[in-house]
């Protein structure tokens, strides 16, 4: 489909920049079926109306609260046939339980590296203080993971 090339239409550049995204992610959420593919100008550009802005920034905040693309997708589909998203309530309320558990995971974490800089650790396998924390096997035990398997933090991405 053409657009007037006057018209209230923004370029891929424009779009990625207001939005604060690079123009490949762009074109993926396109593929993704995120924001509908836009037409194109007579000069065969991407023609993006001002409100393709808005939603990717409402597709990176939903990210930053910990949704994923898959479910923003489901999210994004059910408010565009129109029907209310009572979904939403519950998918935040799985969300705040999976936030409270990284947050325990996190705390049981701090609290070991603590123990590791106040005891003088120098060495994860090998450290002879008196007062060493290591190995980390109640940490994996009190994370719930067997001994064995040390807890990792996931770092945001």
């Amino acid at each position: 489909m053409r657009q007037d090339p006057d018209g209230p239409y923004l370029r891929s550049g424009q779009v990625a920049e207001r939005a604060g995204v690079n123009p490949q992610t762009l074109r993926y959420y396109e593929r993704r079926g995120l924001i509908a593919e836009p037409a194109r100008s007579p000069g065969g550009h991407r023609a993006y109306p001002p409100d393709t802005v808005t939603l990717l920034t409402v597709i990176k905040a939903a990210q930053r609260l910990g949704f994923t693309l898959d479910e923003v997708a489901e999210l994004l589909d059910t408010g565009r046939r129109g029907h209310p998203t009572p979904d939403l309530r519950a998918r935040a309320q799985a969300k705040i339980a999976e936030v409270d558990a990284k947050i325990a995971d996190l705390t049981t974490i701090r609290t070991a590296l603590g123990q590791v800089v106040s005891a003088g650790c120098d060495s994860l396998t090998h450290c002879t203080c008196p007062d060493c924390p290591l190995p980390f096997a109640d940490l994996a035990l009190r994370s719930g993971r067997p001994p064995g398997r040390p807890a990792r933090a996931r770092w945001p991405r």
